[in-house]
Parts: C-alpha cells; structure tokens; sequence
C-alpha cells in the first residue's frame, strides 16, 4: 500500500475505509467500481461517483493491460472527499514517489509521456500520485467535495511534497465527467452497413464540443484511389486563415487520414484531439482488417473460378484468349499475351482493353520496336523471368510466363485509370500469370498429344481405298470422344495373290499407345500372310499364335472376306469370323439379315475356330462390317444394338456403297448427345455391277 493512502487511512478515522485484492483480468474494473460505489454510498458521496468510478476505471484497466498481476484496490472516505489507491506488484524502478495537482502544466507533458489514461486523472482529481516501491507500484487519485477546503497535507500523507500544494480550483470550461465518460463509451454500430461515418461524426462532435471547437473534419484514404474522402464533418468550415489543430490518424497501409479541429489553444485541446483520432483509429484499423479480409477471399474465389476456366479448355488458342478476358477490366486497364516462339521470338496471342475503341491503339503500341518500346520490355521480362515495369502511353507492368521451368512468354496489364496496382493486386496477378502458363502449357502438351495421336491412328488406317470394276468399297472412322487416344478399331482391303480382294476388319481390345501396337502388329502380319499366299484359316492361326506368344492381355476379334467375281455378275465371298460381331447382308430389292458364324476372338487360346460362309452378292447387294462402337453406342442404360444396326440398314437397299456406310454412321451418332466412348469403324463391299 502507497505511503499516501496509508496516510489518507490514518486521517479517516470517521469515514469507511474498503480493501480489497483482485485477480489481473477482465472484470477487475467492474470489481474496483462496485467497491468504490460501496463507500461513496456508505459516506453520503453520491455527488462525486461519476468522477470517482470514471477514474478507477482507468487506473484498474491500465493496471491490468500493463502489469499484469493481481491488484489492491484501498478506498478511504471522510467527510470532505474519498481517496482510491490502485496497487499493483509489477517491479518498479525503485524507491520513487510522484505527486502531480490537477491542471498543473508540468504534469501535461507527463500525461503524454504516460499515457492518455492519465489525462482523465489529471483532470478531474484534486490531487493523485504515483508510488514505486520494491513490492511494485501505486497509484492514487483525491477527489474533494465541490467549494469544501481539502485536508491538510499531513492528513493526505507525509510523503506528499510540500510543492505539490492544494488542489486548484476546477476550470468551468474544461470538460465534465460525463462529458469525457461519453466520448470513452462512444462506440460504432456493431450491425450497420458502414457505421464508421456516423461513429467518427459523434467522436468528433463530442470532442468539439468539450474544446469548444467552431468546426472540425474528419478525412481519410483507404489507399483505393479516391484520395482524401471527408468521413465526418461538425460545425462551419475552417476560416482561410485560421490555424488548425491537426492529429494524424495512427493508421496503416493504405489507410492515411488526420483530424482537423477549428479550436483555440487550450491545455487539453491537443490531448483529447489525439485521444479522439486514437480512438478513431482502432475502429478504422479493425475496417481495414475486414476489407483486407473480404478482398482476400473475393480474390480466392477469383483465382479459384480462373484455374476452373482455365483449366476446362485443352485448346491452346482459346486458352490464351480467354487470359485477357480474365484480367480485364478486374486487374488491369488492358491486357496482352505474347507467347516464344521456336526461335526465342514474342508473338501477340491474344490482348483486350477495357474500352474497345482503344484495341486499334494497344495493338500499334505493341507492335512498337525499339530499345525504349513495350517490345523490349517485354523482352527482357521473358529473358529474366521477373516482373518488369512499362512505361509510355501504356503503363502497367509485365509477368512472364513460366511453367514447369518452361519459359513461355509474357503477361502484360495495364494499370487502371484511378489508381495504380496495389500489392494484393501484383500478386494476384502473378498468381494469374502461373496458372495461366500452367494452362497454357497443358494445352500445348495435349495438343501435341493429339497430333501424335491422329498421326498414328492415320497410320493404322488406308489412305484411301481401292476403285475396282464392279466392286464397291466404302468407310466410316469415327474415333472415340477424347481425340488425344489411340483406339483399336481398324480397317484395311488388301489384294490378294489370285486377284481376289480381302476386306478386314477389327477390333483390338483397350486404346492408347498398347492397343495401337498391336493394331499395327495384326494388320502388318495379315498383309505379310496374305501376300504369301497363306488360306485365310492358315493365316488367322498363325496371328492368334503370334498374339498368344506376345501376352500383354491383349486380344483382337476379327472379321476377314475374300471377294472375287463368281457365276455372271455375281460376287463370291468367303466370310471368316474370330469373335467379331456377324455382319449385315442387305439386299439389293430390300431386306437386310445378318450372315456367318462366329469363330474365337484371336490372342486368348492357343488353339481357335473360324468357321467359313460362303456367300454370294447380287447386283446392288451390299455386305456391311461393323465394330462394337456402334452397337455399344449408348444413350443411358440403352444400347444401339445389332437389331437397330439390321432395321437402319434395310431402307438404304440400293444405294451406293458411300451412302450406305455414311447414313449407318449417322444413324449410330445421332442416338445419343454424348461423344463417343469407343470407336465407331463401318466398311460396305456392295456389288456394283448394274
């Protein structure tokens, strides 16, 4: 306990005396209030508790805020007025006793090197004191009855210095109690669209008020791009030559903003002005928080939708356009990609602005060379591979393109019109500038596995087919919805050696690069078999051994017919099937069945039957090979099948073998909306002769 409060003790020997320890949280104030409140009542003091719980509010919070351990509150009344000592056993600097007066001037620049806290306790005490002791530090507060003579200086305490004297009596015109307790609880709407303009209008009018001030303006800049807004104004406009009373606000990046008072100099104009912005500027800090924390997740969700776009085309021109339709007018004013070409070169891919008129402008700019042009920085952003600044009519700045360690070009962006790129900005774009290359890349990467992709199924298939006197021959190849694999399915017609022509047709199981290989593998070795002279039985045991001897898993059902001239205008067939689907025989006055027996798939026994159908093609009959693509076509649970494969191919009876094949393939497209999943193959050998 303080030597002055132990002192005030002695001296009240007919008044109430309250002490009291409490814990270093939150509800100490409260505590310390009540117990205060207790004694005003039990002394018949009511006429001084806004000031007394006003002050031991302060004391108590900074208590707790700063020294952080348990506290004692001492209260001691008497007849003229109550004295309230705050003890806390944080260790001091040693043995040391301050003692201020209210309103005495030495103990103004003590209040703004201690705290504004004080401030309220210089103010409306009669007298208070600070005591360090080795067991901590105390801090005390005397508040006299108004017109009553304060105790004598022994009755305070001993230790209080003879200069600090008698307290002064109070300046009407400083501000009250209640006045300063309403500007410390004034507070924003917790549930308003944007309450800080009303909060900042009611600080400002309140500290005004107190300081007797004509006017005062309250301005900020939130840093996007608008300057200075006034956020709150009170009272008339500040006269020219007026001089104003200035507090910046104790904000961060990008917020800046200050207080203006129109007030004359008084001893507490300054500190309750620098009171007020500090209080402003808490809540103004907690509105920067919530904006930057928006602006982050609006900016997740951005980067989130654009990898989503970005990520569902697989086409590199339609990738690079729609970068720029991203950025645009979001990020930036304008935006152009320029991606390397082979020899290290920028090429313009894709740009847009936000005011069409202005593409003729961006796209001249661009295509500018010269050392001080966009051209050449854009080249040195690309060799660099960091973030370069523009310069010019175009301002703004470019990001290369980089993925997988693959320099790939360059992002530039305009800067907008009202503002420059703050740094939330410069990294979302950069983060743009990464998934957009990844993008990019990706759809190169696919894109070139399509064109190997499309170059090996040609390779698999014939160039085109033969054009023999009385035979017609006809395809469709319709490969599966992802263009980038390989399917199985193949067809060939190969001469053979007694001037017969032999239509095959298959289907290897699985696709990619595996199934191609051993497409490549059955069509080489019929051909090689074939052109030996083998028998078509001969020539389909020798392959199933050369499946079965390879493994893999790997199978191939096949169908194969050697056609040649019989009996007038005729056509002799001789059908051989191994596991693959009967074909369509439809006759030239109408009607379709399905003709052959089916043998075993080739590659899973070592042994197989193909067992051979001898058929014979009128004038304007037609014989039509399919693969499971079209009879497996599905749309939901429903298939095409091999009877809706008969009853499409039964009014098509006399047509060529084009039209035969390229209706049959409609057919199978047009049952259902969705790509398909395996390879549609359609081969017609129609009898031509008229």
């Amino acid at each position: 306990m303080s030597a002055e409060a132990g002192a005030a003790t002695a001296g009240a020997r007919d008044g109430a005396v309250r002490r009291v320890r409490l814990p270093a949280d939150r509800r100490t104030p409260a505590a310390a209030r009540a117990v205060v409140r207790s004694v005003l009542t039990e002394s018949h003091l009511d006429e001084l508790a806004n000031e007394a719980l006003l002050l031991t509010t302060e004391l108590t919070t900074n208590a707790v805020e700063h020294a952080r351990t348990e506290l004692d509150i001492e209260v001691v009344a008497d007849e003229v007025g109550i004295t309230v000592t705050v003890s806390d056993f944080a260790p001091g600097s040693g043995d040391e006793l301050t003692v201020g007066a209210r309103n005495d001037s030495t103990e103004i620049d003590e209040v703004s090197v201690r705290g504004r806290g004080l401030l309220l306790v210089d103010h409306f005490a009669s007298r208070w004191g600070t005591t360090y002791l080795p067991t901590g530090k105390g801090v005390w507060f005397r508040l006299d009855r108004p017109g009553a003579d304060p105790p004598a200086e022994g009755t305070i305490g001993e230790s209080t210095p003879a200069s600090a004297g008698p307290a002064t009596s109070a300046d009407r015109s400083t501000p009250s109690a209640s006045a300063m307790s309403e500007l410390m609880q004034t507070a924003p709407d917790l549930y308003g669209d944007d309450p800080l303009p009303d909060f900042a209008t009611s600080l400002l009018s309140r500290v005004a008020e107190m300081v007797g001030a004509a006017g005062g303006t309250i301005r900020l800049d939130r840093g996007d791009g608008q300057g200075r807004q006034v956020l709150a104004r009170f009272g008339r406009s500040p006269r020219p030559d007026s001089e104003l009373l200035r507090v910046p606000l104790t904000v961060h990046r990008p917020y800046a903003g200050e207080l203006e008072l129109d007030a004359a100099p008084s001893a507490y104009a300054q500190p309750l002005a620098v009171l007020t912005a500090e209080r402003l500027s808490l809540h103004l800090e907690n509105d920067r928080l919530r904006r930057a924390d928006v602006r982050r997740q609006v900016w997740l969700t951005f980067l989130a939708e654009a990898s989503e776009l970005l990520a569902q085309s697989l086409d590199v021109d339609l990738t690079m356009a729609l970068v720029p339709q991203l950025v645009v007018p979001r990020l930036g004013q304008w935006c152009a990609v320029h991606t390397t070409d082979e020899w290290g070169r920028l090429r313009l891919a894709a740009a847009s602005h936000a005011d069409e008129s202005m593409l003729p402008q961006l796209h001249k700019v661009l295509a500018e060379t010269g050392p001080d042009s966009i051209q050449a920085r854009l080249r040195e952003a690309s060799r660099s591979a960091a973030q370069i600044p523009l310069g010019g009519p175009m301002e703004g700045f470019a990001v290369p393109l980089i993925a997988r360690g693959q320099r790939l070009g360059t992002l530039a962006v305009g800067r907008h019109q009202r503002h420059r790129h703050d740094p939330d900005e410069v990294a979302v774009l950069e983060d743009v500038a990464r998934r957009a290359a990844l993008a990019i890349e990706n759809a190169r990467i696919h894109a070139e596995r399509r064109r190997v992709a499309q170059t090996l199924q040609q390779s698999l298939l014939p160039p085109v087919l033969p054009v023999v006197d009385g035979i017609g021959f006809a395809a469709e190849y319709v490969p599966t919805g992802d263009d980038a694999e390989v399917g199985g399915d193949f067809y060939d017609v190969v001469p053979l050696p007694d001037g017969r022509w032999l239509v095959v047709i298959g289907d290897v199981s699985g696709k990619g690069v595996q199934a191609a290989a051993v497409t490549g593998l059955v069509r080489d070795v019929i051909r090689v078999l074939v052109g030996d002279g083998k028998p078509l039985p001969e020539a389909l045991a020798r392959l199933n051994e050369t499946l079965v001897e390879r493994g893999g898993g790997r199978y191939c059902t096949l169908a194969l017919a050697a056609v040649g001239p019989g009996e007038g205008d005729q056509l002799d067939v001789s059908l051989h099937l191994a596991g693959h689907d009967r074909p369509v025989l439809l006759a030239g006055s109408g009607g379709a069945e399905f003709v052959g027996t089916s043998g075993t798939a080739l590659g899973l026994l070592d042994t197989i039957t193909s067992p051979t159908a001898e058929i014979t093609l009128g004038p304007g009959d037609s014989l039509i090979f399919y693969t499971d693509g079209v009879t497996e076509r599905r749309r939901g649970r429903e298939l095409f099948g091999t009877d809706r494969l008969r009853d499409a191919a039964a009014p098509l009876a006399g047509y060529s073998a084009d039209v035969v094949a390229a209706r049959l393939r409609a057919a199978a497209i047009n049952f259902s909306v969705e790509p398909p999943r395996d390879d549609i193959a359609i081969l017609v050998l129609r009898n031509d002769a008229t």
